[in-house]
């Protein structure tokens, strides 16, 4: 009867547990998505979301317009659309949902200023 006891106890400390991993997304992401995780982590909770899940609400040729530099002489610099990648470089290597990303992958090489860079 112990054990039982000491079991129950454990299992329901770990169901709190999980809901202490629950974390806060972006506003403009919980109007659309709520609070169904799976909406987005679509490989598993404990996963990051694939790019698929990312492009069944944002539309990669819509970020590149977004995103596109003013200058002319600087379109290679489009974080959606550039020089390296293309339009192929994977939404977690710049974004992050509970944790916001420091700075986009370009700027490991690169001194860019994103004006609109939400991380």
């Amino acid at each position: 009867m112990k054990t039982l006891k000491i079991m129950l106890a454990l299992a329901l400390l770990s169901l709190a547990s999980l809901s202490v991993q629950a974390t806060e997304i972006r506003d403009y992401h919980k109007d659309v998505i709520g609070n169904d995780c799976k909406t987005c982590h679509d490989n598993g909770i404990k996963q990051f979301p694939s790019d698929e899940a990312c492009l069944q609400c944002h539309d990669v040729d819509d970020l590149a317009k977004q995103t596109m530099p003013a200058n002319e002489e600087d379109k290679w610099q489009n974080p959606h659309n550039n020089l390296h990648y293309g339009k192929d470089v994977p939404c977690q290597e710049c974004h992050g949902e509970h944790t916001p990303k420091k700075q986009p992958l370009c700027n490991s090489c690169h001194t860019f200023k994103f004006e609109g860079y939400k991380g």
